[in-house]
């Protein structure tokens, strides 16, 4: 896949920006300040306390989301959401990593693999605080793990959402690796050695066949197990 410059559309002005300007961009952006305070005239003032994450794919960082998610969230909701917006296909079991500590869906469960884990039930407010990074995989076999930084920590009105959007990469232009048109589809068996983009029509005539080919999506997971977005 070719290294292209990653940009990303904020959710409240609708600007696009390069995922390098997206922080400093949400910091200033009047659009954002002007729904925050609209949040708080239509209802008696509530202060809660929010953490701003940037996610992104560990392997695929062209790959990212801005996220304000409240405080007292638990991991588990995070984990729902990320399986959501970007990485369920078959129900794979997931973890986050945060401090050396796991924190898995699954934890308490004798299954055999013989890791010490906590449970997801945990807090953010408990786990996370600004500048902390953490880790997060999805799948424990065709693994998609992804970044989580914790940009900035703020009081806002309560909007009655616990994670939103704040921005989100635009989807990028990937080739088909035969004729140079946009791929609409990759070989989830030659994606692992970064090959297998392809159009329509090369898709066609693809030697790994048509069972193995999976449709090319704005997602970390892209070309990975059965994932479809």
């Amino acid at each position: 896949m070719a290294r292209q410059t990653s940009k990303g559309i904020c959710t409240f002005c609708r600007g696009e920006f390069s995922k390098s300007a997206m922080t400093r961009h949400l910091e200033t952006c009047e659009q954002r300040a002007n729904t925050d305070s609209k949040a708080g005239s239509r209802r008696k003032a509530q202060q809660i306390r929010t953490f701003h994450l940037v996610v992104e794919g560990r392997d695929l960082p062209m790959y990212w989301m801005h996220l304000e998610v409240t405080a007292n969230t638990t991991l588990a909701t995070l984990d729902r959401f990320l399986r959501d917006t970007w990485l369920e296909c078959c129900g794979h079991l997931s973890a986050f990593e945060i401090g050396g500590v796991r924190y898995a869906v699954d934890a308490g469960m004798d299954d055999g693999w013989g890791m010490d884990e906590k449970s997801m039930r945990a807090r953010l407010d408990k786990v996370f605080s600004p500048g902390q990074s953490c880790s997060y995989e999805y799948d424990y076999g065709t693994t998609t793990e992804l970044k989580l930084r914790v940009i900035a920590e703020r009081e806002v009105e309560a909007k009655g959402k616990a994670i939103q959007v704040l921005a989100r990469n635009t989807a990028p232009v990937i080739l088909c690796e035969e004729c140079g048109k946009p791929a609409t589809n990759v070989c989830s068996q030659c994606v692992f050695d970064g090959k297998g983009w392809l159009c329509d029509d090369c898709a066609e005539k693809h030697e790994c066949g048509e069972e193995m080919l999976l449709p090319v999506v704005n997602s970390p997971r892209v070309g990975m197990c059965a994932y479809t977005g």
